[in-house]
């Protein structure tokens, strides 16, 4: 035992190296011998109290039981890879199946975090992509905006030569004096040629706006011919709010000066005082969804079926059977119309509602109205209109009970319904035409992709119907026939 005891003591000299130690020998109060050993502590100058030792002890306890689980959790780790390493390079099996779950669940976590770190990547590199092409865009439009700034300088600056040349060309004459034809009798004859000359002017402009309006007219005309197939419908844009799940989206076939084939109108028709009309100037802008300009109405749209016409929007007035004709350039009303008897406000509305009683149209021979009466028991009746005063000029009456279907439109004055507003395998089903006063069924298939079509117009300056359904402004190109 003795020998124990000094191989423990030597062991213990060991290592504390060479600190400075003091061993000693010495028999206790029984008599027996005790060996006591002592070393100076390296980092106290005093001993701690009895409190401080022992939380400093159990802190020390503490720490060690952490460091000693963590150690023995690395190590099973460890060993349980060691293991399935071993059995792999040796062709055995991987070992027991709760060792491979747990592979298996670290690689499934390795393979989600890098799907994480590439969806991540895409998205930025997405979003980097928009980001170039909306400046790209705001480019483009900025060197439009220089180009149109630049030319109408070079317009006004011109306009002002104008002026100034005309104004230099007058002053001879206003200060000239004339000893045989008085004063008053020289004024009388320059007031009365002015006079002529401008109420000459104002007949040829309008004359000249009649021929071109004719010419384009009879080019339409002559493209004339029966439906017989519709296209897929391509969507341009969605609407952004609930106001926007019924609509009326148009462009002018025979724009008027400052509009082009481009600038385009919509209404959003969901709500009780629709009034707002937003105007695009460029396609781009309609599908990018920034209206060059608002318009707010005098009078409140009912439903989804204007139109517009040489220059003015064609509507029907809230709760009536009022219609109404409104410059856009002007904006100003410049005529209204009764329909008379023409039902309204869901008396003889589509097929879907909405109040569609009056519904608007446009084709290569003018401006049309579709509506029912109670003297026609809910069949539809169509009127040819005086696109200046709104006068009816011919009435149609015809066989198709307006509630039947969901939606119509006229091509070259046929008039044409669709069967359904919601089926996605809808057709164009009836066709009537003005010129021999006869009807007939038709099966050309009418795709609904969204399932709610709101409103469907014919333009005949592009030759496609413009449709909106369920939020969406679709188009969908037509084929007619030879005549």
């Amino acid at each position: 035992m003795p020998a124990v005891q000094l191989l423990l003591l030597a062991c213990l000299v060991g290592g504390v190296g060479a600190r400075t130690a003091q061993f000693q020998k010495a028999n206790d109060q029984s008599g027996r011998c005790q060996y006591t050993f002592r070393v100076a502590s390296p980092t106290e100058s005093s001993c701690p109290v009895q409190d401080q030792a022992m939380s400093a002890i159990q802190e020390l306890q503490r720490d060690s039981s952490d460091q000693r689980a963590t150690l023995e959790a690395t190590k099973a780790r460890l060993s349980s890879l060691e293991a399935v390493l071993h059995r792999l390079t040796s062709g055995q099996p991987a070992g027991p199946l709760e060792t491979q779950q747990g592979l298996q669940r670290e690689l499934e976590a390795l393979r989600r975090e890098r799907e994480q770190l590439e969806t991540q990547t895409r998205e930025l590199e997405s979003a980097f992509s928009n980001l170039i092409r909306d400046k790209s865009a705001l480019e483009e439009e900025k060197r439009r905006l220089q180009a149109e700034n630049e030319d109408l300088a070079r317009r006004l600056e011109s306009s002002s030569q104008e002026v100034a040349s005309l104004r230099r060309g007058q002053c001879p004459q206003a200060h000239s004096s004339s000893q045989d034809v008085p004063s008053g009798s020289r004024e009388g004859k320059d007031s009365g040629f002015n006079l002529e000359s401008e109420t000459t002017q104002q007949t040829k402009s309008g004359m000249l706006h009649i021929r071109i309006t004719d010419e384009r007219e009879a080019t339409m005309r002559q493209r004339c011919g029966e439906l017989v197939w519709v296209g897929e419908p391509v969507t341009l844009r969605r609407a952004e709010t609930i106001t926007g799940k019924y609509g009326v989206w148009m462009r002018d076939p025979q724009a008027a000066d400052p509009y082009t084939a481009e600038t385009t109108w919509r209404i959003d028709t969901v709500g009780t005082d629709i009034r707002q009309v937003f105007e695009y100037d460029l396609r781009r802008q309609f599908a990018q969804g920034y209206p060059s300009k608002v318009h707010v109405l005098p009078r409140p749209v009912e439903s989804t079926g204007a139109v517009v016409y040489r220059g003015s929007l064609y509507f029907q007035a809230a709760e009536s059977r009022t219609l109404l004709r409104y410059d856009l350039r002007a904006e100003t009303l410049k005529a209204e119309k009764e329909i008379p008897g023409a039902g309204y406000h869901g008396q003889f509305p589509y097929s879907w509602g909405g109040y569609t009683d009056i519904d608007l149209a446009v084709d290569e021979t003018g401006l049309w109205v579709i509506y029912s009466t109670e003297a026609a028991k809910g069949a539809i009746v169509l009127s040819k209109l005086n696109p200046e005063t709104l006068e009816l000029e011919q009435t149609w009456e015809t066989n198709i009970r307006k509630q039947s279907v969901a939606n119509a439109f006229v091509i070259c004055g046929t008039l044409y319904t669709v069967s359904s507003y919601s089926s996605p395998d809808a057709t164009v089903n009836f066709a009537y035409d003005t010129g021999t006063g006869s009807s007939k069924a038709l099966t050309v298939p009418f795709k609904n992709r969204y399932k709610y079509s709101s409103m469907v117009d014919y333009n005949p300056l592009e030759r496609k119907l413009f449709a909106w359904d369920n939020f969406n402004m679709v188009t969908y190109d037509i084929k007619l026939s030879r005549v």
